[in-house]
């Protein structure tokens, strides 16, 4: 028995025995080349390689340390497991032997392999480099094994170089020795392009590897696969090459094709270089951010292409002409086209054909999917479901249409039904034309007839046996075109039914990371056998084979013509022979969006015939999915509709013939069709030079680096920009314009932006579509087939660049026949356009259209002009003929209709362009213009009849030009320049500003602002605060607005963005800047504008025929074109669809404006700068809310002054006043408010009392004892001729006064205030009267915070004087002379600044040659803002009743401790914040009635609600009709006064006979029944911004009729008012908007709509009419509103068509400031709905102490008979002694008692 070993001695022994196998294997493996194994004198010179510049050493598995050990490279673990840990050293890959060996083309090396551990075994020691410089711009090597034979690609095209060294190569190459490397570097610039120093050579049987440094991120290409974005994400994305059966995914998975093509854009000069790959096995492309690309492929040989360009362009045309240029399609493959996978029968086929014939949908082509064949077999069709299809093809024929089949590779191997034999399988098994397995056997899959085998392509008998096929089939089945599918090859059975043999090639040592990583999974085994070579080595060819061998049946069975060829896999060169789609998609919006970087990157691939399935293949589409898709695939080149078995139709008509999917999709493809000639013409282009057709911008912009990443957008070639909407629930899409003209293509527009992101409108039936400038696109007018629209007239669309040139081609021939271009039987057009002269050169002109096409259209977009004439001529001889021109200056777009131009004869068409009459824009708008000052201004002159239209116009753009320009998310900065050479000599004043700033700010997103001002030189701005937000809060996507400024001439540009429409457009000519002349024009949306004051117009809609109207505040009483009181440069402008928007120019200047027919608007002020806001509704009631919103909502009045009011300049006495109110108490007639004019002042001076009026005080208090209230005047001109006179001496001694500027003295003037012991002579004329016995006065400036103390310690004099017996206890004030009015021109010793008051340009204002001191002080005056900042009366003389208002308000409510109401007659925006407004001193005339309404509803748009006329007129005597039809309308005055002047008669109603005031009592009686309603009403204004006094359009936009309508007005939304308003009439005619109208008088519905009647009017009636859906709050009425508060109140429920009405009603105690800002108030609503009446209090916080209750409910329209009334509250039933009655469809509840504050439910059941 043999000794025992130790337990040291036995783990000793094994120890040994383990490193002795790991010694031998070692060494085995060191002998064999195996993989993972270290060698023992390797050693990896690890040296501190950036991360970005690893080159990954462990693809294939997880890495770990020691794998990474064992493999030779250096370990450094990252947090990102996207880097490699592993990675290789310098010290690994080849070197070269010696040196490098010239030969006829390049030079070659030999290579040897460093030592180094193998990765995954029989590396190749030594290797050859050939390198080839095959011509200037492409270089080429390849390393092979020269020892051993290698696959290598039998590609059709390209075949081994035979040439000799280029002469002058576009670049350098450089051999690296140790280890090898090939930097390649262009020549020019020595940039290195192509480096692979940055990784080792890897060439082993079956792993080869290159990884090449690049000197950009740019990097485009490579495929087939979803890449989610056209330019490659850098930051380690692995891309598996290898052809399979899989949808497309955001998987990273390899799809149906292999393309190694990709292209580096290096920089933003364009140049650009492209790399290709010539192998065909399976591989990786790895792309890391050094930048740098790795391939990686485990087969075949390293055989690499270098393409050169200087341009990302040029790069693509020079790869092409190496892999083979793109066929040329037939002209109808670029029809739309319809398939289906899962069509049941061919009856079902023709179902959607005949459904989309009817909806006229352009439909060429018709596909039906594997559903025709029998089982699904090749060549055969189901003879019972699609038994007509051998005539399906003549019946398509017919109608111009076009059938094409599908055929798949796999062949079935079973027997037909009927049992024979399946001829096209036994016709290959006789021919042996299968793919074989390895052991020569035939290898046999599943595809979708189930057992298949699969034809050999590569071989020639099976190319034979297939052409063959085809041919039979089209014998039995006629079409016109094939399309190929499942060709990667695709098997449903893993390699072969057999299984795969366990070997090297169905699994190879490195398996790329394909999806499964299973080598033959869904396809054939890797070792099976064909003609060309193993699978393992050509799978990624059988697509490229099978589309070569059905070409050849298409020669064979179309010969001489061009037929269909799509495939499904492809490979380099492909596009030779045919087009691809881009595979099984789903109904995504992630497919929609993924199909564009799809379609770039075939057009690199050099197969621009392409396509995605238009609203996916699988799954349900939607509505809304599908037609965006089918607007983006209008533009796809292979343009087609298709989708899977079960799943719902989704050709257009299958959504309903009158959706909006077919109304858009129809549009869409209209415009394809219309642009067919040039998408044939760039096929041309890419068929003979290689061109893209669907192209990148960057192809286009690549100096804009934006265009870089750019791929939701695309070009039609370099002209076509095309920008879909890819998200859903979008009405916008965010657009980018690179540095280009654009013109919007529907409509010719031009797009105002360059080099910006831009948000467009795009509506459901929408999508961004804009034509280049620069560029020609020729045209053909659309039919619903392309051989119906072949046989139209052409035409060309010419977009102009800023040159105004612009160019294009065509290429055109019979559409289908193959070698046209060889033979030269086609027509080639060159377009050029300079000098308005159309060049139509026919190059080539060898074909003759059977059709005698004629050119007959020619549009121009982006012409400055329109054309007065055009001439024709053809070789030098003019044309008989005169075409017919239209021209639309808001689009620039001219079009030339008429023409006969001969398709294929050269022409020139020339056009003379000329000023329309309507484009004038004024160049002298002061007067005395004549033709000398005229050229003086370098303006054109040319008289015309109409003196209004200006004979000196502008002829050129206006000189000023953006230098530079900021977009952000909140707006735009532009700095704006003067073009010198563009200005003519001018003075000093009005020479322009060199260099202004712009501004725009997004505000909110329906409020805008843009500003132009010096920003060098501060310049006077408005000093009225406006409620901005601090910081801009808007969302891009939910702006109402876009925004875009032209460069040069500069011109703002805003647009709609829901609709498009622009409503500012400033690329005119008229805009400068000067200190004092500043002019800006704009292009308005429609001729419908409102507003601008103020100012008599004589219609609420301006007259934009030529009128020019002035703005300056001035003491004129309204009259025709003369400026009135008060400044309000704001209007409301509706757009031709009824949206409507807001402008507001924040300037106090003197300016004017001008309205022309264009239409157009031109500002021009004197001063300050351009300081505009924008509101953009869109309704016309929502610009009032969002202007006054800006400026301050309305003042809210307290309701006593809601009551009726009287006034009368030239009271002798209080005893007067006190008899008008006597009377009116004795005749009943509403009463609430008394006013005294001037007359109780002494002398006419503020804060005093006349002797004659020592009993105001007394009269006052007494008649607010009777519920009565006061108002006083007080005009703001301070007498300064007394000796004893507080207020001014006070004024002086505070500094209140407006001074001189140099001396700050006082400046004096005249105005109302008599000289003291002075007897007035009135019977002399007023102007003697001012010189003789009028006092110098000053004026306060109400700017200085001092004034404002000293003007309300003045006034709480008045109403506490220190003599009690003569306060006057007022309750409003009237503010009045405050434009500043003036009895003189300017000032006492004259005016010193002439400049200033006699101003370089005069605006159009009255008494112009009087200059600016018309009836005002000096325009030097004085003034000091707020903060100190001194201001000249030049520039805030239009601001002083402004700056009045607000001290006015704050004294009088300190005064009277209550809410007050102050009237000024000058206003400015936002005094509305604090005083109503009357409509000054007009005129007892019966045209003042019209007016009245038209002011009242001008200021409604202002912002000032509470406002009205004087009725019966101030000036004259009134006569009897017409003040009782002025008490008429006057009593829906907001502002109800009646007033009149010193001299005239008596005209209170008091005054007139019985009659009168029975007529004025009962209409006053109506507004104070009214009150609640009108009192809610003007809440509703104060919170809200809402008007009070309604134009009618403003609540029936969508009627145009009301767009005109001035002679009617509504309270609200809900009472129409139509008054007479002229002598004699008895009858008045109304208009009737669209709704229920019940007469107010009857409460019956009138039954009119949407017309005008002839209404009954005696004298004593006024119509009104409620509006059903509305219930109007009332109250019965009483003398005073004081009165009235205490009686019952009501309910009017007008019913509309749906039996619904709604209404409010605000109440608190009528009196208390800021009620509604405190909380202390009652809201309650009402809904009427059938049979219910809901009373709901919303806000309670007010209890009004008079227990108001309603006692009374009229509801009007109720269908039928009332039975029952019953009250409820809070559901139980309430104890109610109401009474009902039923008559006229009118209900009517009486005895009510329902609690003012509390819900109630009123229900009533009916018959």
């Amino acid at each position: 028995m043999g000794r025992k070993f130790s337990g040291l001695e036995i783990t000793l022994i094994v120890l040994f025995t383990v490193v002795t196998v790991i010694t031998c294997v070692l060494i085995g493996l060191l002998a064999t080349g195996q993989p993972g194994v270290k060698s023992p004198d390797f050693y990896p010179q690890c040296q501190d390689t950036p991360v970005a510049e690893r080159i990954d050493c462990i693809p294939d598995q997880l890495a770990t340390q020691s794998t990474c050990s064992l493999r030779g490279c250096c370990w450094s673990p990252q947090n990102d497991a996207n880097v490699p840990w592993c990675f290789f050293s310098p010290n690994r890959g080849y070197q070269v032997r010696g040196s490098q060996r010239s030969t006829q083309a390049g030079f070659e090396a030999t290579l040897d392999r460093l030592p180094s551990p193998s990765l995954f075994g029989n590396d190749i020691q030594t290797v050859l480099l050939t390198a080839e410089y095959q011509t200037n711009n492409r270089f080429h090597f390849k390393i092979t094994d020269p020892n051993a034979k290698r696959f290598e690609v039998p590609h059709e095209h390209v075949k081994p170089f035979q040439g000799s060294k280029a002469s002058n190569p576009s670049y350098k190459v450089e051999l690296k020795q140790n280890p090898f490397g090939l930097v390649v570097t262009r020549a020019s610039n020595g940039k290195v392009l192509f480096d692979t120093t940055i990784g080792p050579l890897q060439y082993a049987d079956q792993f080869l590897q290159l990884s090449i440094r690049l000197p950009s991120r740019n990097i485009y290409g490579i495929g087939e696969h979803v890449h989610k974005q056209y330019r490659h994400d850098v930051n380690w994305r692995t891309w598996p090459l290898f052809s399979r059966d899989t949808p497309p995914a955001a998987t990273v998975d390899n799809l149906y094709g292999a393309h190694t093509f990709f292209l580096c854009l290096e920089d933003n000069s364009g140049a650009s270089f492209g790399v290709f790959l010539m192998n065909s096995n399976a591989m990786e492309f790895v792309v890391q951010p050094a930048p740098a690309v790795t391939y990686r492929t485990i087969g075949g040989i390293l055989d690499f292409y270098i393409f050169l360009g200087n341009t990302p362009e040029q790069v693509v045309q020079e790869y092409l002409q190496l892999v083979g240029l793109p066929a040329l399609p037939a002209y109808w493959n670029l029809g739309f086209q319809l398939c289906r996978y899962g069509y049941l029968s061919l009856d079902e086929v023709k179902e959607v054909v005949e459904r989309n014939r009817a909806v006229g949908l352009p439909h060429d082509t018709q596909i039906i999917d594997i559903d025709y064949m029998e089982k699904r077999k090749d060549f055969t069709y189901d003879k019972e479901k699609f038994k007509d299809l051998p005539q399906f093809a003549s019946y398509l024929h017919k109608h111009g249409q076009k059938y094409v089949i599908i055929l798949d590779p796999a062949i079935s191997t079973q027997k037909m039904i009927d049992g024979s034999p399946y001829g096209s399988y036994v016709r290959g098994t006789e021919r042996k034309v299968w793919v074989n397995e390895s052991d020569g056997t035939t290898l046999v899959g599943e595809v979708w007839p189930g057992e298949t085998v699969f034809p050999d392509y590569t071989s020639a008998e099976g190319t034979d046996w297939w052409v063959n096929e085809c041919k039979l089939f089209h014998d039995m089945v006629p079409y016109d075109g094939i399309w190929i599918d499942m060709n990667e090859v695709c098997s449903f059975v893993a390699g072969s039914k057999k299984g795969c043999a366990d070997n090297q090639l169905n699994y190879p040592p490195y398996t790329p990371r394909i999806l499964d990583r299973l080598m033959y999974a869904k396809t054939l085994c890797l070792d099976a056998v064909q003609s060309w070579g193993k699978q393992y080595d050509i799978h990624n060819l059988y697509g490229y084979s099978m589309i070569m061998s059905t070409k050849k049946a298409i020669e064979a069975l179309f010969p001489g013509k061009r037929s269909f060829l799509i495939s499904r896999s492809t490979f380099a060169g492909s596009g030779k022979f045919g087009g691809h789609w881009l595979g099984d998609n789903a109904a995504t919006w992630d497919q929609l969006r993924w199909s564009i970087p799809g379609m770039l990157e075939f057009n690199l691939f050099g197969i621009p015939y392409v396509g995605a399935d238009i609203c996916g293949f699988f799954e349900d589409t939607t509505e809304e999915l599908c037609r965006r898709w089918m607007q983006l695939g209008a533009f796809y080149p292979f343009s087609r509709n298709h989708n899977g078995e079960n799943v719902i139709h989704q050709d257009p008509a299958a959504f309903g013939a009158n959706s909006l999917l077919v109304s858009s999709s129809k549009h869409y493809l209209n415009i394809r069709y219309t642009l067919l000639p040039y998408l044939y013409t760039l096929h041309y282009k890419a068929h003979t030079q290689g061109d893209t057709v669907t192209r990148p911008l960057l192809h286009e912009f690549y100096s804009d680096e934006i265009t870089w990443d750019i791929d939701r957008q695309f070009l039609w070639g370099p002209g076509l920009l095309i920008s879909p909407v890819l998200e859903p629930g979008v009405n916008s899409t965010r657009v980018y314009f690179p540095e280009a003209e654009w013109y919007e293509y529907d409509t010719g527009e031009p797009v105002q932006v360059k080099k910006v992101w831009q948000v467009i409108p795009t509506p459901g039936d929408k999508m961004g579509l804009h034509l280049r400038g620069g560029y020609i696109f020729p045209t053909q007018k659309p039919n619903t087939t392309t051989e119906a629209s072949r046989k139209n007239p052409m035409g060309l669309i010419i977009a102009l660049d800023i040159n105004n040139e612009a160019s294009g081609d065509l290429f055109w021939d019979d559409g289908e026949s193959t070698g046209t271009i060889d033979n030269k039987a086609y027509i080639y057009y060159e377009f050029k356009v300079s000098n308005n002269v159309l060049q139509m050169t026919a190059t080539h002109s060898n074909y003759v259209d059977p059709n005698n096409l004629k050119f007959e259209e020619i549009k121009i977009l982006g012409l400055s002009q329109e054309i007065g004439s055009v001439s024709v001529s053809q070789n030098n001889a003019v044309q008989d003929y005169t075409p017919d021109i239209t021209y639309d200056p808001a689009t620039k777009v001219a079009v030339i209709k008429g023409l006969q131009l001969e398709l294929g004869k050269s022409y020139t068409i020339k056009w003379i362009l000329s000023m329309n009459i309507n484009e004038r824009f004024d160049c002298h708008p002061s007067p005395n213009a004549t033709k000398e000052k005229c050229q003086q201004l370098g303006c054109s002159w040319q008289e015309t009849s109409n003196p209004d239209i200006p004979s000196c116009y502008y002829s050129s753009s206006n000189p000023y030009f953006v230098e530079a320009i900021d977009y952000s998310p909140t707006g735009i900065a532009a700095i704006l320049s003067l073009d010198n050479s563009k200005v003519k000599a001018n003075e000093n004043s009005t020479a322009p500003i060199s260099t202004l700033l712009l501004e725009v700010k997004y505000h909110l997103n329906n409020m805008l602002q843009f500003k132009i001002y010096d920003y060098e030189n501060a310049r006077y701005e408005v000093p009225v605060p406006l409620n901005l937000p601090s910081s801009p809060t808007n969302s891009s996507q939910e702006r109402l607005y876009d925004v875009s400024i032209q460069i040069k001439p500069f011109g703002i540009q805003v647009r709609r963005r829901s609709t498009g429409t622009v409503i500012w457009n400033s690329a005119l000519p008229t805009f400068t800047f000067s200190d004092m002349f500043i002019q800006i024009s704009t292009r308005l949306a429609s001729q419908y504008i409102y507003g601008f004051g103020e100012g008599e117009h004589p219609t609420f809609r301006q007259n934009m025929s030529w009128n020019t109207w002035g703005m300056f505040t001035r003491d004129q009483p309204p009259a025709y074109k003369l400026n009135s009181y008060g400044v309000h440069p704001f209007y409301m402008g509706l757009e031709e669809d009824g949206n409507a928007h807001g402008v507001l120019l924040l300037n106090s200047n003197a300016m004017d404006v001008t309205f022309q027919p264009t239409p157009a608007l031109t500002y021009r002020t004197i001063g300050g700068i351009l300081d505009f806001y924008m509101v953009l509704g869109p309704t016309p009631e929502l610009v009032v809310q969002e202007y006054t919103q800006l400026i301050g909502r309305p003042v809210m009045p307290p309701y006593w002054s809601l009551g009726f009011q009287l006034c009368r300049y030239g009271y002798a006495n209080d005893k007067e006043v006190t008899q008008v109110v006597e009377e009116m108490k004795a005749a009943q007639i509403p009463h609430d408010v008394q006013y005294v004019d001037i007359d109780y002042m002494e002398r006419n001076l503020d804060f005093t009392l006349s002797p004659r009026f020592a009993g105001l005080p007394a009269l006052i208090n007494k008649i607010k004892e009777d519920g009565m209230r006061f108002i006083i005047i007080l005009d703001p001109a301070i007498s300064a001729n007394e000796t004893n006179y507080p207020a001014f001496t006070r004024g002086v001694a505070e500094n209140v006064f407006v001074q001189w500027p140099d001396t700050k003295e006082i400046l004096f003037s005249k105005v109302w205030s008599f000289l003291p012991n002075v007897t007035i002579n009135e019977s002399l004329p007023h102007e003697d009267q001012v010189e003789k016995y009028v006092s110098h006065c000053a004026f306060p400036d109400f700017f200085r915070n001092s004034t404002a103390e000293w003007y309300k310690r003045e006034i709480l004099e008045v109403y506490n004087n220190p003599d009690p017996s003569k306060s006057l206890k007022f309750d409003g004030l009237w503010t009045d002379m405050n434009e500043p009015a003036a009895f003189m021109n300017g000032a006492m010793g004259g005016c010193k600044d002439k400049l200033l008051n006699y101003p370089p340009y005069m605006p159009n204002l009255g008494y112009r040659s009087t200059g600016l001191i018309h009836k005002t002080p000096c325009m030097e005056g004085l003034h000091y803002l707020p903060d100190g900042t001194p201001a000249r009366h030049y520039d805030v003389h239009s601001l002083y009743g402004w700056s009045q208002a607000r001290p006015s308000l704050e004294a009088l409510r300190a005064a009277t401790k209550e809410r007050g109401i102050v009237i000024s007659r000058s206003t400015f925006p936002s005094s509305g914040r604090w005083v109503g407004h009357w409509l000054g001193d007009n005129t007892a005339a019966w045209d003042q009635l019209h007016k009245s309404i038209i002011g009242m509803m001008e200021f409604s748009l202002f912002g000032i609600s509470y406002t009205g006329a004087d009725i019966c007129g101030f000036f004259k005597d009134s006569q009897y009709e017409l003040c009782v039809r002025w008490m008429q309308l006057g009593a829906f005055y907001p502002y109800s006064r009646n007033h009149n002047e010193k001299g005239t008669r008596r005209q209170d109603p008091a005054a007139w006979d019985d009659k009168f005031k029975e007529m004025s009592r009962n209409v006053l009686n109506i507004r104070y029944t009214l009150l609640p309603y009108l009192y809610t009403l003007l809440h509703d204004a104060h919170a809200h911004g809402s008007t009070v006094v309604r134009p009618v359009l403003h609540e029936f936009v969508g009627d145009r009729t009301t767009w005109g309508i001035d002679e009617q007005f509504l309270w609200g939304p809900a009472l129409l008012i139509s008054p007479v308003m002229k002598e004699n009439d008895r009858s008045v005619i109304a208009y009737f908007p669209d709704a229920r109208w019940y007469d107010y008088h009857t409460n019956l519905d009138t039954g009119f709509r949407k017309q005008f009647q002839n209404l009954s009017a005696p004298l004593e009636h006024i119509n009104l009419h409620i509006r059903g859906g509305y219930i109007l709050p009332w109250q019965t009425p009483a003398r005073t509103t004081a009165m009235s508060r205490q009686n019952p109140m009501g309910l009017t429920v007008a019913l509309d068509d749906a039996q619904l009405a709604a209404g409010h009603l605000y109440w608190d105690d009528g009196v208390r400031i800021d009620a509604y800002e405190d909380g202390v108030y009652l809201l309650t609503s009402f809904t009427a709905k059938q049979n219910i009446l809901e009373i709901t209090v919303t806000h309670q916080n007010y209890t009004d102490p008079n227990n108001l209750m309603f006692t009374e409910v009229r509801v009007l329209g109720v269908p039928s008979n009332v039975l029952q009334v019953t009250v409820t509250q809070n559901g139980a039933a309430v104890p109610s002694k109401h009474e009902h009655s039923y008559s006229n469809k009118v209900l009517k509840i009486i005895n009510l008692q329902l609690k003012l504050g509390q819900n109630y439910t009123l229900q009533w059941s009916m018959e």
